[in-house]
């Protein structure tokens, strides 16, 4: 079965699958999860389950696919995806293929297998989803210009808001992996220095002013050889998927630190990751042209074709005891550097990658006000206090606050769906 094929809007699993699900058989996003019996394994979402790889492999399932590196179960045993993306990009697909195969309809070997099938399948809820890889190296860049425009404008001369560089190169800093967390775990409010308005010193305590972030990352799966840049051109065969991540930020903190050398300590308290990585192949039917760039970037920037995808994004806030607001809904098409540009860019030095980094997208605003991706924005700086369900407003979190990101594509009548990420925020 071809590629393609995996994704045509006709494939039926024989899970019940509810109609829109984030997880039907077209997507197969692989992650890893534990329980107190089995410890970690990796596993592909379907319907309201995960599907234990480890399970399958024991069972023979991937006897056939041992020259690519599949067949042994160790591979499926880990806590990380890193060893199975470092099979590479044919090992990843004959897996997504063997699975597709295994849950489609008209195909009874896993289904009419009992102790297989009993012993495979777990509901999601019974079972705890990890961080999907462990970051050797994270990078976040700065690629949604209306974004960085928004802030640009807040922060410096609104009618030159874009630095000279933005235009010409994908913007980013690195930050900490050690730092990144699994969806659910609880965010600590940073402490660091601060200066108030007016104010002639700085002072220390917790930040008044965090914020999230509603980003995309795509996960590196094949690595470079440090000295090795990556042609534009082969930009996307080093990228796995992607998946939801919201790299929460200290405003006050930030705005203080950032000159000259950009963010240290507003930023690498926390950054929260989603259990499910979005293969690029699941995502085949969503490419889309992105906006045009003007001046025309340089050559090693340049490319053809579509390199953009169409997924809708919702970044919503839940107060302590109270209900959820849906705060944000921009699209990632909207962004003015693709995933191929940042990569190629990233590695055009010569600097490596490695199997398991995270690249994230930056902030993703739109040009409406109910597109804006962070609560910098959707405040303006905290001047316009953002009404919720329960009648309070927010201009920054407040502690028990609970922030959540989801994401899916759609077409044909196949929703493709991330899950989604959350934290909420305590202090000490």
């Amino acid at each position: 079965m071809s590629a393609n094929a995996l994704n045509a809007p006709g494939l039926r699993a024989w899970i019940d699958i509810p109609f829109q699900h984030d997880f039907p058989i077209q997507n197969l996003p692989f992650g890893v999860f534990e329980t107190a019996e089995r410890g970690p394994r990796l596993a592909v979402a379907i319907g309201d389950y995960v599907l234990d790889l480890y399970v399958l492999s024991q069972f023979g399932f991937f006897d056939d696919l041992a020259e690519l590196g599949a067949a042994q179960p160790r591979v499926f045993r880990r806590r990380s995806l890193n060893a199975f993306l470092r099979l590479g990009r044919p090992a990843w697909r004959a897996v997504r293929q063997r699975v597709s195969e295994l849950l489609r309809h008209d195909n009874p070997d896993l289904r009419d297998h009992p102790d297989a099938a009993r012993d495979a399948l777990l509901r999601q809820r019974d079972v705890a989803l990890l961080r999907p890889v462990k970051p050797a190296n994270y990078t976040d860049f700065y690629s949604s210009r209306e974004h960085a425009t928004n802030v640009g404008a807040m922060f410096r001369d609104p009618a030159n808001a874009l630095l000279p560089n933005w235009l010409h190169l994908p913007v980013a800093y690195h930050g900490r992996a050690s730092s990144i967390v699994a969806s659910g775990t609880p965010i600590r409010r940073p402490r660091g220095q601060q200066l108030a308005p007016g104010a002639a010193a700085p002072t220390f305590g917790p930040s008044q002013q965090l914020d999230f972030e509603l980003e995309m990352a795509f996960v590196v799966g094949t690595g470079t050889a440090l000295g090795k840049p990556v042609p534009i051109e082969e930009a996307e065969e080093h990228i796995f998927g992607l998946c939801l991540f919201n790299d929460w930020s200290a405003r006050d903190l930030q705005s203080w630190e950032y000159v000259p050398l950009g963010p240290f300590l507003g930023k690498n308290f926390g950054s929260s990751v989603a259990p499910w990585v979005v293969t690029l192949d699941a995502l085949e039917p969503f490419r889309t042209a992105g906006p045009a760039q003007e001046p025309t970037p340089l050559p090693y920037l340049q490319t053809v074709g579509d390199h953009h995808f169409a997924i809708q994004l919702e970044a919503a806030l839940t107060p302590a005891d109270g209900p959820e607001t849906v705060l944000a809904r921009p699209n990632f098409q909207g962004l003015y550097w693709s995933m191929a540009q940042q990569l190629a860019h990233h590695a055009s030095n010569g600097c490596n990658l490695e199997a398991g980094d995270i690249y994230a997208s930056g902030t993703i605003s739109g040009p409406a006000p109910d597109e804006r991706g962070s609560l910098l924005e959707l405040s303006w700086r905290g001047t316009e206090p953002v009404p919720l369900a329960d009648g309070t407003t927010r201009t920054f979190l407040l502690d028990g606050d609970t922030v959540t990101l989801r994401a899916y594509a759609e077409k044909d009548g196949v929703r493709i769906g991330f899950g989604e990420v959350s934290g909420t925020i305590f202090s000490e």
